[in-house]
């Protein structure tokens, strides 16, 4: 029989990798994370959507990368000293979706994380599973699954399969 959890650990909440995207804090569950890595070089890919950044190299492997900032509905993430790759686990490989700067590691009880705001758009709110209000603001919880499975992330190809 399993013990009880401490009070205020891990399993009280849902674990999130957080950062922001033009000023809006998302999180991830930390299990969906593979790393966080420091931006490198993108090479852009003729014929594809703006959203699509490129692609870059981690360690010998070709990934793609993504500025999730038109589901957002805001101008294009600015790169710069502090922005950062989010590389999500994708079946064997990742996508690495452009942050603008981390945010702090988060573990939120469950029971302060609403549902989306009925004013999202169809696709954001297929992607946000949820927010939750923090002393520094609000967190949008992004669905790593839905992400990676929407139509803009299989119209890319092998980055939806799993």
């Amino acid at each position: 029989m399993r013990a009880p959890a401490a009070q205020g650990g891990p399993e009280d909440g849902v674990r999130l990798v957080c950062f922001r995207v033009r000023g809006q804090e998302l999180g991830i569950a930390i299990e969906a994370v593979r790393e966080t890595i420091r931006m490198r070089p993108i090479t852009r890919v003729f014929l594809t959507p703006g959203w699509l950044l490129g692609i870059f190299s981690l360690r010998g492997e070709i990934l793609p990368a993504v500025d999730l900032s038109p589901w957002l509905g805001t101008g294009r993430t600015m790169v710069g000293e502090e922005s950062r790759l989010v590389v999500l686990r994708r079946g064997g490989g990742g996508v690495g979706v452009v942050a603008d700067e981390l945010a702090e590691l988060r573990v939120l009880p469950r029971e302060e994380i609403a549902a989306p705001p009925p004013t999202l758009s169809a696709e954001q709110a297929g992607v946000i599973s949820g927010v939750a209000a923090t002393e520094t603001g609000t967190v949008r919880i992004l669905d790593a699954k839905a992400l990676l499975g929407s139509a803009r992330m299989l119209s890319i190809g092998r980055a939806g399969a799993e």
